[in-house]
């Protein structure tokens, strides 16, 4: 069955979040698109998840199935994340950049993902979760294009599409990006708001053609 898991991590509520606004309006759009579909949200930003402990963190790699001492609430949340991924035919995730890379909260989420049942050996084509696609929404302060006084700080999609890549998300990825967001509340960055502007159309238009 066709089912899109919706994911939040900025620490921004509504409108004050441009990932929040993207990956709201593509939802609105994907779900008109496919009326008969399930649909799943989680909101990293509000409801973030504990990062692991050493003992969740050899639960999740020991296919034996000890569980090294780990609650059942631990399990149950964890089963819980892992479920929807698996289910998920199309996933939207806004990841907002915060200090060059992704939130803690959006990696407290990947450290439940990356598991031995998901990865993939090396060589193989594909895995569990090979063929979902996968869309990340960022928002960005500057900007980090080749030429710029930040080329090379950019720590959030080289990141995303490795791990991404190593449990099989990466063969459906596609990465949209707001950048200069902070032109339009910095008056040193004023200049650069028609480029802001101009990046945020940009992204909702890329959007509006993905939700199909």
């Amino acid at each position: 069955m066709t089912h899109l898991l919706h994911i939040d991590a900025s620490i921004r509520s509504g409108e004050e979040s441009v990932t929040r606004q993207l990956t709201a309006e593509f939802v609105t759009q994907w779900r008109r698109n496919h009326r008969d579909a399930g649909y799943t949200y989680r909101d990293l930003g509000a409801e973030p998840l504990p990062h692991i402990t050493h003992q969740v963190r050899e639960w999740l790699y020991d296919p034996s199935g000890d569980l090294h001492g780990v609650t059942p609430e631990e399990q149950a949340l964890t089963n819980e994340v892992i479920a929807e991924v698996r289910e998920a035919t199309t996933i939207v995730l806004g990841i907002p950049m915060y200090n060059y890379t992704i939130p803690s909260s959006t990696k407290a989420w990947i450290d439940r993902l990356v598991i031995p049942s998901h990865m993939l050996l090396p060589g193989a084509e594909s895995g569990t979760l090979s063929g979902t696609n996968v869309i990340v929404v960022t928002a960005r302060g500057g900007s980090y294009a080749p030429g710029t006084p930040r080329e090379g700080w950019d720590f959030q999609e080289p990141y995303l599409k490795s791990v991404f890549s190593a449990i099989g998300l990466a063969d459906n990825l596609q990465m949209v990006h707001a950048e200069l967001t902070f032109a339009a509340i910095v008056p040193a960055m004023a200049a650069l708001k028609p480029l802001g502007e101009k990046s945020l159309a940009d992204a909702r238009e890329t959007l509006r053609k993905l939700a199909v």
